[in-house]
């Protein structure tokens, strides 16, 4: 076994089937792979834990099941514990972006890329994702706070390599926040 890299720390209980709310750090993969083991230190030794379920919540939150840890009090033993990844799982960069797309590029990872919007030549940037009920997009736009929904309908593309995105947005949007 390489090296562990910190990724995340287990934050509570969430259900009584073994369920557990998982903090995510900067560092835990975009592109994680759930077939690769998570570890957590217990006693001195790295302990490889494989998730059942894992449901991204938020930025830096997640839902996970663990194989094997089905119960409440199972899963109990885990609450305020490190989890750690084998360094070497793939870091995402521009080149292999399009690659993780279908294994976990989130809406939370378009902050920082240029917005352009189809038939309107203004241009700004995301600001910050806030997720929710209804997540949206917090962009700067001429200087003016923009909110968009973060809905795939309203994505007309985006490119990873030039760190840009093209909204489809419905008509007198843009116009609500900048006359």
């Amino acid at each position: 076994m390489g090296t562990l890299q910190p990724v995340g720390r287990v934050s509570k209980l969430f259900g009584t089937k073994g369920e557990v709310l998982l903090n995510l750090y900067d560092t835990f993969p975009v592109g994680f792979n759930m077939e690769e083991p998570l570890f957590v230190v217990i006693d001195g030794l790295a302990v490889p834990l494989f998730l059942e379920r894992f449901e991204r919540r938020g930025r830096s939150g997640a839902l996970a099941v663990f194989a094997d840890l089905d119960t409440a009090s199972r899963a109990e033993e885990l609450a305020g514990l490190e989890f750690s990844v084998e360094k070497g799982q793939p870091e995402i960069t521009s080149e292999n972006l399009s690659e993780a797309e279908g294994d976990g590029f989130y809406l939370e990872n378009f902050v920082g890329f240029t917005a352009c919007f189809l038939g309107d030549g203004r241009a700004g940037t995301i600001a910050d994702f806030i997720d929710g009920d209804n997540p949206l997009f917090l962009l700067e736009v001429g200087g003016l706070e923009v909110y968009v929904p973060a809905v795939d309908e309203l994505i007309a593309s985006f490119n990873p390599d030039t760190r840009e995105i093209t909204f489809d947005l419905p008509d007198g949007l843009l116009e609500l926040y900048l006359g």
